[in-house]
């Protein structure tokens, strides 16, 4: 990806793993061996609370699916992409419209017009980095 886009500020990556539970998965996949899968699994042993969005299934992970962000009833705190590039503004959007504080785009997404109207909303931004893998990072050292 580009160098040149502020893709990913480590104290925003910090903040929104240490601060919020509540996880949208947009594009959340019923296949074990797909990443949104292995991503949403890795984040519900960790405390998190795991919302699939997709339009296609009743229930993932054990949690009720939503078909889009607008139909889940409760607040959102990050909303974690899974989607093609093409479809990020019309999530963005969505994320902005239903107040969730952060949208992360997961590796290999990056969408900067998007981004900045998400940042300009006022919601956290992180593109082109693992929720996962970060969150495993940041809590390593706990580990030891």
């Amino acid at each position: 990806m580009s160098g040149d886009v502020a893709q990913a500020d480590p104290q925003v990556i910090a903040e929104i793993i240490k601060n919020y539970r509540v996880v949208a998965v947009v594009g959340l996949s019923t296949d074990p061996g797909r990443p949104s899968y292995r991503v949403a699994e890795y984040l519900q042993q960790h405390g998190f609370r795991i919302i699939p969005v997709n339009p296609g299934c009743q229930e993932i992970l054990g949690e009720k699916c939503y078909p889009s962000l607008r139909d889940i009833p409760f607040p959102i705190e990050v909303v974690d992409i899974f989607r093609k590039v093409e479809a990020i503004p019309a999530i963005v959007e969505e994320a902005i419209q239903v107040g969730a504080k952060a949208v992360w785009m997961q590796l290999d997404l990056v969408e900067p017009e998007s981004a900045q109207k998400a940042r300009d909303a006022g919601l956290q931004v992180v593109m082109d980095r693992c929720l996962k893998v970060e969150h495993a990072r940041i809590k390593q050292p706990e580990a030891k």
